[in-house]
């Protein structure tokens, strides 16, 4: 049996052979990567953004906005700022002050399963109200909604008043 020439040159096979070989290989490189990333999307987009059950007192640290409605009779909301950090005695709460019209409250609490609890104390000492809320489903513990109760309400004001608080642009 007598072979064709270019089946028995060297470099003619070289070609031939290795190029499904050297596809495979390409396919393969380009595979790997495009896997090994999408499998991290979620946990990325996870820690981007938190369900309201996942909140922590990591989330809470910062400034927010808060809305109070109706806290006096005929007004408008009453805007709240409310600069939160870490708790330096309690470890998985926080720890900071609510800016009223007028007045500065020390405040401190924790979110729990989503669930916020804050007191305030115009004093330091005695509490003056307390913040009960939940943390809005899909805002990525971005704004919370409840009510702020006021311990010593002076009539005709409510006391207990619904909030929207909303974390401030800048914040994470």
């Amino acid at each position: 049996m007598k072979l064709s020439p270019s089946a028995t040159h060297p470099r003619t096979r070289s070609r031939s052979l290795p190029r499904p070989v050297f596809a495979l290989f390409l396919i393969a490189i380009n595979a790997y990567p495009t896997g090994a990333s999408s499998q991290n999307i979620p946990q990325t987009v996870a820690a981007a953004c938190p369900a309201a059950a996942d909140m922590g007192h990591q989330h809470l640290q910062g400034q927010w906005r808060a809305e109070l409605q109706g806290v006096a009779p005929g007004a408008g909301a009453t805007v709240v700022t409310l600069q939160l950090g870490p708790h330096p005695e309690l470890a998985h709460s926080v720890r900071g002050t609510a800016q009223h019209p007028g007045a500065t409250a020390q405040v401190s609490g924790d979110v729990d399963d989503g669930d916020l609890t804050l007191e305030e104390s115009v004093n330091g000492t005695n509490i003056s109200a307390t913040w009960t809320g939940r943390v809005v489903d899909g805002s990525c513990g971005k704004e919370v909604r409840g009510t702020w109760n006021n311990a010593h309400p002076t009539p005709p004001a409510p006391s207990a008043v619904p909030f929207v608080m909303r974390r401030q642009a800048g914040w994470q």
